[in-house]
């Protein structure tokens, strides 16, 4: 026993002995510690620590909590559609109707240091009180100044009184490359301020059905639910984008988070701060992806540009002297590729705006400026349930302007009647109508408003046709 305890202690001498032959921090490690960290310049700087840039950035992260009137679901919604549950559904029966109040959580930046706020439209959808929440513990009650649906923007003002509030510069989304590091804050969870870091992983992703703008920055940055809202910022401490959602399918990050790039929201914040509405940018044309073949035909090298297909009569682009064939490189020099890419470019910019555009033209490059517009609102809307007597009964309609076109992400250059509900098993729906349809013609004869369709009659016996657009599709329904 004695024996083990003097190796113990012989052991223990020569650790002892070895820690004290080890070298002290010289004059240099002293240096470097005592330096004050500073914010990157450029994401080249980044190299061991995202510090600097959380350490600047977190102060102006807030915390949202809205509180909502939610309407109770019934907990027999088997019986749904039943004679039975038809008439005892809006009774207290079954407790439907019955209203509770519930506190969603979510996520915001400041961008002003007198107290304006950006975060996510279905943060603060329906609420009816909002309190601001900063990380020092300062809490404000929020209201609503503007918000757009469609791109899942809300901005929001604090009354501060007269104190600056932290906030976070903006950066350039355009200027964002695949591979570029990021920094996404939030609060997941409702756990308290989190930071998760990534790379971008795509830009200008389209079409992952989000909101009804469908257009993206994707990182694989963790954006958990509690994040929507909160700031996407680049290795120089700019604010790229606003956190939005995340594709999985057990409400977890699985690598594939989604933000809103922060040049779309400038024009929504800057109608806020000018306190007027925001009303989207309309340009008066649409267009495809140009085949491989005409770009062979035009030597153009380039992979992507866009051939423009149709143009509004008197509109931006109709008064700018643009035709159809054109083709489209850039916009203020920056690259179109799809009608997509287009839509994108435009809606960064308000009515009365002007950009350039790059085109070639007779095999001729050239550039015409554009001054955009608001969307005109003839014809009206009209919405309209077809009657009983019309052959398409069971169809709501309404006429297709320009507005009503931007608003819901359809084609706006072309008139028309958009279908917006179809009953089941009704007439419209057993001769092929489907929501969503845009009827074009009947017949040979084109229709442009919901008058059109109301005096409709099918020729018995006989064949007849129906035009229309479905999901940008030209189909035909109709009797043969």
């Amino acid at each position: 026993m004695d024996k083990c305890i003097n190796i113990q202690r012989l052991a223990l001498a020569a650790i002892v002995a070895l820690g004290l032959m080890v070298p002290g921090p010289s004059d240099v490690d002293v240096a470097l510690a005592q330096e004050k960290p500073v914010v990157p310049q450029n994401s080249g700087q980044v190299v061991y620590s995202f510090a600097p840039v959380v350490e600047k950035t977190l102060p102006a992260v807030v915390n949202i909590h809205a509180r909502k009137i939610i309407r109770s679901k019934s907990p027999t919604a088997a019986l749904d559609g039943s004679a039975f549950w038809r008439l005892f559904r809006d009774t207290l029966l079954f407790g439907y109707g019955r209203e509770r109040i519930e506190n969603s959580l979510g996520s915001g930046v400041i961008v002003s240091p007198g107290g304006i706020i950006i975060t996510n439209y279905h943060v603060i959808q329906s609420a009816r009180g909002i309190l601001i929440a900063l990380i020092d513990g300062r809490a404000f009650s929020g209201k609503v100044i503007l918000s757009d649906k469609r791109t899942d923007i809300a901005i929001l003002q604090v009354e501060t009184g007269g104190i600056p509030l932290p906030y976070v510069e903006f950066g350039d989304s355009d200027q964002l490359k695949i591979g570029d590091t990021i920094v996404a804050i939030g609060n997941p969870f409702g756990i308290g301020q989190t930071v998760t870091s990534g790379i971008i992983s795509a830009r200008s992703r389209a079409s992952v059905g989000i909101s009804d703008f469908r257009f993206f920055i994707q990182t694989d940055a963790a954006i958990n639910p509690g994040n929507s809202g909160g700031p996407l910022v680049s290795a120089e401490g700019k604010l790229v984008g606003i956190n939005t959602a995340i594709y999985s399918r057990s409400g977890g990050s699985h690598g594939l988070g989604f933000a809103v790039p922060i040049n779309l929201v400038r024009p929504i914040l800057k109608s806020a701060i000018q306190k007027r509405p925001y009303s989207r940018p309309w340009i008066g044309m649409s267009g495809r992806r140009l085949p491989p073949k005409l770009a062979a035909v035009i030597n153009l090298n380039q992979k992507n540009a866009l051939v423009i297909t149709s143009i509004f009569p008197q509109g931006p682009a109709s008064t700018a002297g643009l035709k159809i064939g054109d083709v489209v490189l850039t916009v203020n020099n920056l690259p179109i590729i799809n009608a997509a890419a287009l839509e994108y470019r435009i809606a960064s910019y308000l009515p009365g705006d002007s950009v350039d555009l790059q085109i070639i033209r007779n095999y001729q490059r050239q550039t015409v400026k554009v001054t955009l517009a608001s969307p005109p609102e003839e014809p009206a809307r009209n919405d309209t349930w077809l009657p009983n007597l019309n052959p398409f009964s069971g169809a709501k309609i309404a006429s297709l302007s320009p507005a009503f076109a931007l608003e819901f992400g359809l084609e706006s250059t072309r008139a028309g009647v958009v279908v917006l509900d179809v009953r089941r098993g009704s007439s419209a729906f057993r001769l092929g109508l489907r929501q969503g349809d845009i009827i074009r013609d009947f017949k040979g004869q084109q229709v442009s408003t919901v008058a059109d369709m109301m005096d409709l009659k099918l020729p018995p016996y006989q064949p007849w046709s129906m035009k229309i657009t479905r999901s940008g599709k030209e189909l035909s329904i109709g009797r043969r």
